[in-house]
């Protein structure tokens, strides 16, 4: 399959749900006609029965069986509309991203960025443009949470290649991201990982769970009573005997335990409407017959979740109608909220273990799921191979560039330690560094990669590209940057490291950059690093001698001038300088 292919199933299937849409319009004006009609001929027989008595009482109840199918039936193609707006939305996402057209319509995760993450802000990981803007189509905060988690931890061999494997086998799913994008009312729902944490890690409120057998039998035994009295009005003085002292022991347990019930009260509200989707997640992951061992994993410990917390549904559902003017009076008297209270509270004491690991298992699944769309999407891009010594790439590409502007590079990182990565400015040093970085995070999610091969070990990334100073912390630019090398110096010291350095020590003079650039690249290259050194100063050449490689990128070859770039690695080190160009085209008389 090529990406044309993926556009044109997308198209397609909008169409399909566009025309669904407008069958399901015309079906809908139909019955909500059907309704009107009924509605009227049951107001016009009523007035002819009770008026002018010319047709007979009951038989205004003829319209009540259309009335109550018609309006069962509008409800139900009400919410059918939805589900298919819902599914033409998602395609119609899914085409602006094969078109790249995603940039900005998406989520930044943003509030995902962790200070002083060793390679975050310097590949783009998040924000307007991002890698995980072009990743996200999670329908959870918790689901957003574990992509990012995927994309800045550290992983192991065999959790990347167990991540691959479940990703290469939902890629295909698309009706399974269909079945997820109609989970739950609404198209985003919070779920946010602190609100069930905070929930899970309060302390008990010391409500007696003894009670809830003894006063779910009074509610039911006053509620019998209840429906008694109303039918049986002349049974008062003989039921009222029953119905007062259960009524003052109801109102006394209610009074003595308020405090406690509106404590769990107040701790459930924020998770009660999230609840229904992780239920719904959770069962469709259960009823997948998966063949990958991580997300065969993932459905496994989803099978009982979804029924251990279908238990909460009814109390949720209470807490929900307690305050409607309906429903108060009867949940006040029979206790309802109490009973809620009880029945939440010995629930959550119950399985607060197990759902911290429901909760991740569907975080996991909805992460994997969102990098297989990104795998089905870009049909071109390749499968890396995990666990090879080195980084070994052939047309390795930059993934958020768009498609026809991705010029490729063959990159080779094992027996050469690292490349000093000479060239002017503009001439796409940075951009390499970036494609190197992002191709590693996007192989140890599992996802695939923009490039036609790519074999590399499993390195710890660090990068030093997008540094810049902080007022705030009162680090110069210079001070920012040694305290990133000195990080990526201890990581290498303790792991298979990758580092990607761009324009190295360019804060200080030359003579004292290219020493400390050489004591920087040699003690890497003594830890067994591998990475990418960028510079304009053609004097850092030299540092090549510990393990290293001259490349460079220039103007190409009978081109239009000195910022005619063709963006491709060339062997050695580059002769040109652009810096007067630059300076001239901006305006700068010089």
């Amino acid at each position: 399959m090529t990406s044309t292919a993926v556009l044109v199933a997308y198209q397609q299937r909008v169409e399909q749900l566009r025309s669904a849409l407008t069958g399901l319009a015309a079906k809908q004006s139909v019955t909500l006609a059907v309704l009107c009609v009924a509605l009227l001929a049951g107001a016009v027989f009523s007035v002819a029965a009770l008026s002018r008595r010319a047709v007979p009482l009951w038989f205004p109840l003829l319209s009540l069986p259309v009335v109550f199918v018609s309006a069962r039936t509008y409800r139900r193609r009400r919410f059918e509309r939805l589900d298919l707006t819902r599914l033409r939305d998602l395609y119609g996402r899914g085409i602006d991203r094969v078109q790249d057209r995603w940039v900005g319509a998406g989520v930044s995760g943003d509030e995902f960025f962790a200070a002083r993450h060793p390679y975050a802000a310097d590949l783009n990981l998040f924000g307007a443009g991002s890698l995980f803007e072009r990743l996200c189509t999670a329908r959870t905060q918790l689901g957003q949470q574990a992509l990012a988690r995927y994309l800045q931890e550290p992983v192991s061999l065999d959790e990347s290649q167990q991540r691959q494997a479940a990703v290469r086998e939902l890629a295909a799913n698309t009706g399974l991201r269909e079945k997820i994008a109609l989970l739950g009312r609404n198209e985003f729902h919070e779920s946010q990982w602190q609100t069930f944490t905070d929930w899970l890690g309060s302390p008990p409120v010391g409500l007696p769970m003894w009670l809830r057998p003894a006063l779910m039998t009074s509610s039911v035994l006053l509620a019998g009573l209840a429906i008694t009295l109303a039918l049986m009005p002349s049974w008062w003085p003989a039921l009222r005997q029953a119905i007062v002292p259960l009524v003052a022991l109801q109102a006394a347990i209610g009074y003595s335990l308020q405090a406690q019930v509106r404590r769990v009260i107040r701790a459930a509200a924020p998770i009660v409407s999230e609840f229904a989707l992780i239920q719904e997640g959770l069962a469709l992951m259960a009823a997948q017959a998966h063949q990958a061992p991580k997300i065969a994993r993932l459905s496994k410990v989803a099978a009982p979740a979804s029924r251990t917390i279908r238990q909460l549904q009814p109390w949720f559902a209470v807490l929900r109608e307690r305050m409607k003017d309906w429903y108060y009076l009867p949940a006040l008297g029979l206790l309802l909220g109490t009973q809620s209270a009880l029945a939440i509270e010995a629930w959550r004491l119950r399985h607060r273990e197990d759902l911290a690991v429901w909760l991740n298992a569907w975080a996991e699944y909805e992460a994997l799921n969102a990098l297989a769309c990104y795998a089905y999407e870009n049909p071109e891009d390749s499968w890396p191979e995990l666990g090879v010594p080195g980084f070994a790439a052939e047309d390795l590409g930059h993934p958020l560039l768009l498609a026809a502007a991705c010029v490729r590079n063959d990159v080779a990182l094992g027996e050469c330690r690292f490349y000093v990565v000479s060239g002017s400015n503009m001439a796409g040093k940075s951009t390499l560094l970036r494609s190197v970085g992002l191709a590693a995070v996007l192989a140890y999610a599992g996802a695939p990669v923009r490039a036609r091969s790519l074999r590399l070990a499993v390195l710890r990334v660090c990068a030093s590209i997008s540094i810049v100073d902080s007022l705030r912390e009162g680090k110069s630019r210079f001070l920012a940057e040694m305290e990133r090398l000195r990080d990526t110096l201890e990581t290498a010291a303790q792991h298979p490291t990758l580092f990607l350095i761009d324009e190295i020590f360019s804060g200080t003079n030359s003579p004292d950059r290219k020493a400390a650039a050489d004591a920087v690249v040699r003690t890497l290259a003594e830890r067994g690093a591998i990475g990418a050194i960028s510079t304009h100063d053609i004097s850092l050449a030299d540092i090549a001698v510990h393990g290293g490689a001259n490349v460079h990128m220039a103007s190409r070859e009978g081109g239009d001038g000195p910022l005619d770039f063709d963006y491709r690695l060339k062997p050695g080190v580059t002769r040109e300088s652009n810096a007067l160009a630059i300076a001239r085209l901006a305006g700068v008389p010089v």
